[in-house]
């Protein structure tokens, strides 16, 4: 814990990302229901009364770590469309594994993102940053489909966009909760996430016959 000296020191922004990495950790260790603003204070060193001061509540500082955990959903969705090049179905099966790898990178931050009773939805920021996320799909959808952009998605490609998003997001529910391990070693299948989701994702989406 920062000593009285070191408190001192604390600039505007310092002190806002040592509470929000403070709000982090305590997701990690104990869940959303485990975190108190008094528990995040006391991480950074700071009075109890400082995050409320540059939060406004718990829904305020947890906003932030649901801010930066779209944000970052958000580059684990573009590096794997790029791993996918340019054929449209490897780039869509690229996000599908980049949405995971996120959720298995930042467990915290995935299972808190969503949470419709703990946010301020209200934050233009996180809608933004949400919306940001999902468009990051929908352009890798309309690209699978052959949906132009600026037209609204035809049946199929909204039906593919939400199926994907409910594959992947359920796939990394049941990996973070613990209920996929071992099944894949026992079936001689290795990692399920290397072995299977590339294959699942295949299945569903395949490239298109040319």
């Amino acid at each position: 814990m920062p000593d009285e000296t070191t408190r001192e020191r604390y600039h505007h922004g310092d002190l806002q990302r040592a509470l929000i990495a403070a709000a982090e950790a305590i997701l990690t260790e104990r869940g959303v229901e485990g975190f108190t603003l008094r528990e995040a204070a006391r991480r950074a060193g700071v009075s109890a009364a400082a995050p409320a001061h540059h939060f406004g509540s718990a829904a305020g500082l947890l906003t932030e770590v649901a801010l930066l955990g779209f944000e970052t959903l958000t580059r684990f969705l573009r590096e794997g469309a790029a791993s996918g090049g340019t054929d449209p179905a490897a780039r869509l099966h690229g996000q599908g594994m980049g949405y995971v790898r996120f959720a298995r990178a930042h467990p915290a931050r995935f299972l808190l993102m969503f949470r419709k009773d703990r946010l301020n939805w209200d934050d233009v920021r996180l809608r933004a940053a949400g919306q940001a996320a999902f468009a990051e799909l929908e352009d890798a959808v309309r690209a699978y489909r052959g949906v132009a952009a600026g037209r609204p998605l035809d049946r199929a490609a909204l039906t593919t966009v939400l199926a994907a998003w409910s594959v992947v997001h359920g796939f990394a529910h049941l990996a973070l909760d613990g209920k996929l391990d071992g099944i894949g070693e026992a079936h001689g299948a290795g990692p399920l996430d290397d072995a299977i989701l590339p294959e699942m994702l295949a299945g569903l989406w395949p490239a298109p016959a040319r």
